[in-house]
């Protein structure tokens, strides 16, 4: 099983085996990054990426951060396939082939696939997350009812505080891995809540706050905590894809805001036929699913809210409820991807479909069994005649019975698993070649290396996007605040379906705009700018940027980049030593909670089956 997902993890993202870098949409790597502000969470911009930014600088200097990002990518990827058929092993007795489907659905699908088009890696180590956070969720409930429940002094020294020991672990590495981005973690809590039981629910709202940390103080300390721009709102409100409708679209895990980061098959007939056919094999399982008991059904109910309040969200009354959640709550504008949670939907579907496999089994039987019985029986050529009072003999073995009695789930596998694949062939080999390293020109490290004085850095041409001749033509974010060593002054300022959506960043929408209009650099000293960069090889506003660039000195300029001094730049900390010790602590707790969790659950005893499961799915 694990051979199985990780070769279907390499068939994914196959071309980032090779050297370079991750460079698309919203997914930028390099060799190395800075522990600035910014990584921090404490910044002028709101904290998207912590602990995420900040463990690639810790890491980076050691391990190239191409590499890093590259690994963690490969490594959610298998996790949840893996986590997917563990969870079907556990929950509904389902056997390898059962597995292997669920697997499939969980590592090929359309949200997949969108989210590495859309460069969304991080956000893939908490869709991964998921099913694990289910089994260890469970695992604690098990473990506390029997432990409640007085069972017996063995009984509950066996499976009561060992089996609780574990989930516990298995359950802080899961909230902790899922955290690695604000939304990860949320998607995290909302299994491990449903799943955890009553008398373990307190205790683990406590854990995932604490793995949280990272992002919730960057939340209170930053500018996170200020309201976001509500035309966000329907920039980001899940798309209808052709043929299918928003809700549609979405409980084919697809509908995601961009419709330029969507497979190709999906603009095609091919994404109503795909949608027909994962739901058609979803709905054959459905059922055993459900009888499994409260965690089958929790998972259902979770996977059909997932679905509907994205497609409500999509309507008119669901885009102003979400304006005014944005404006009047700080830190929800973490909702307004709502296509996102659409990841939720996940653990029930690859149950369903690895339970589908035995209720299509099921059905075959039967039908060959109905045939073998409605034909005319005929005694065996040699079989001696019965005496009167003799009693009848078992009914003769025909053709059809024994293939009846014969037929296993392995058939179905094999057909539920080309008929998930096929439709979304394209998902193949880098999502059809979209997803290939890069190779930066060396003119970034030169302008590292010249980088010797304080100072935050401002970036021309002006906006968060670029189209760099070696990224190719998707537009990917400036690679400039990963980079460089300084905090790199960006607005947030996004153009989404054509909606501007404004960011967080009001200093560096000063700075921007007096680039623009080419006020002398010793109005952006003041402003505590430092360096200004300009980027030549990819389009964007410049405005009358050269008059500012005339007061400044030049420091470094090849074909690509060109880099100027701006002397004596003003100190503006957006951040005090407290915020940033602060914001410091949380994620060396963060971290700890992340390594302790996956050593504990590395060490716990071997998990018992889950109690649920009653029938095997052969």
């Amino acid at each position: 099983m694990a051979g199985y997902c990780a070769l279907l993890t390499m068939l994914i993202v196959g071309p980032l085996a090779g050297s370079g870098y991750l460079l698309l949409r919203d997914a930028v790597s390099t060799p190395r990054s800075f522990l600035t502000d910014s990584a921090l969470g404490v910044g002028a911009a709101a904290p998207r990426a912590v602990p995420q930014d900040a463990v690639l600088a810790v890491l980076s200097p050691v391990i190239d951060g191409g590499i890093l990002v590259k690994a963690i990518l490969i490594v959610a990827l298998w996790s949840a396939g893996y986590g997917a058929a563990v969870l079907a092993r556990r929950f509904v007795s389902a056997s390898t082939g059962a597995q292997l489907v669920a697997a499939t659905l969980a590592l090929w699908n359309t949200y997949v696939a969108e989210r590495l088009l859309q460069g969304h890696w991080s956000l893939l180590a908490g869709y991964a997350a998921l099913p694990w956070t289910a089994l260890a969720a469970a695992r604690i409930r098990t473990a506390t009812s029997r432990t409640e429940s007085g069972e017996g002094a063995a009984t509950e020294h066996r499976f009561g505080s060992a089996g609780s020991f574990g989930g516990w672990a298995a359950l802080t590495a899961s909230f902790a891995a899922a955290g690695l981005t604000p939304t990860g973690s949320l998607l995290a809590a909302v299994i491990g809540f449903a799943l955890v039981g009553r008398r373990a629910f307190v205790p683990a709202v406590a854990l995932w706050i604490v793995t949280c940390a990272p992002w919730l103080t960057a939340t209170a300390l930053g500018s996170g905590a200020e309201p976001s721009d509500p035309a966000g709102v329907s920039a980001f409100a899940a798309r209808a894809e052709p043929w299918l409708g928003t809700l549609g679209s979405l409980a084919g895990l697809g509908g995601i805001w961009n419709g330029e980061a969507v497979p190709a098959s999906r603009t095609t007939p091919l994404a109503l036929i795909g949608t027909l056919i994962l739901l058609g094999i979803v709905a054959c399982g459905v059922r055993a699913v459900w009888a499994i008991g409260r965690d089958g059904r929790a998972l259902l109910v979770i996977a059909a809210v997932a679905i509907v309040l994205p497609a409500l969200g999509a309507t008119s009354a669901g885009l102003a409820a979400g304006e005014w959640l944005v404006v009047h709550v700080p830190g929800a504008g973490l909702l307004r991807d709502t296509q996102k949670y659409v990841a939720l939907a996940m653990p029930a579907y690859a149950l369903c479909a690895a339970a589908a496999c035995r209720t299509v089994t099921v059905a075959a039987r039967r039908i060959l069994a109905h045939d073998a019985h409605a034909a005319p029986a005929s005694p065996e050529p040699h079989s001696p005649p019965r005496a009167a009072g003799q009693p009848p003999t078992e009914a003769p073995v025909t053709t059809g019975n024994r293939a009846a009695g014969q037929i296993g789930s392995r058939p179905a596998a094999i057909v539920f698993i080309v008929l998930l694949t096929l439709p979304l062939a394209d998902l193949a080999w880098g999502v059809g070649g979209a997803m290939r390293p890069v190779h930066y020109p060396a003119g970034w490290q030169e302008v590292v290396d010249h980088i010797d004085a304080p100072g935050d850095i401002a970036v021309l041409p002006a906006g968060m996007f670029r189209r760099f001749p070696y990224s190719g033509t998707a537009p990917v974010l400036d690679p400039a605040p990963r980079i460089l060593p300084n905090d790199v002054l960006q607005t947030g300022e996004l153009r989404v379906r054509g909606y501007a959506v404004t960011g967080e960043g009001n200093r560096a929408r000063t700075v921007e705009e007096a680039l623009l209009r080419g006020a002398p650099a010793t109005d952006l000293a003041a402003l505590g700018v430092g360096w200004i960069l300009l980027e030549h090889t990819t389009p964007g506003p410049v405005g009358a940027s050269e008059k500012t660039l005339a007061t400044a000195e030049l420091a470094y300029r090849d074909a690509d980049l060109a880099l100027y001094r701006i002397p004596g730049p003003a100190v503006l900390d957006t951040a005090t030593p407290t915020q940033r010790g602060i914001s410091t602590a949380a994620h060396l707790l963060w971290a700890a909670l992340l390594l302790a969790g996956l050593t504990g659950g590395a060490l716990r005893p071997s998990a018992q089956r889950h109690p649920a499961s009653r029938s095997s799915v052969t």
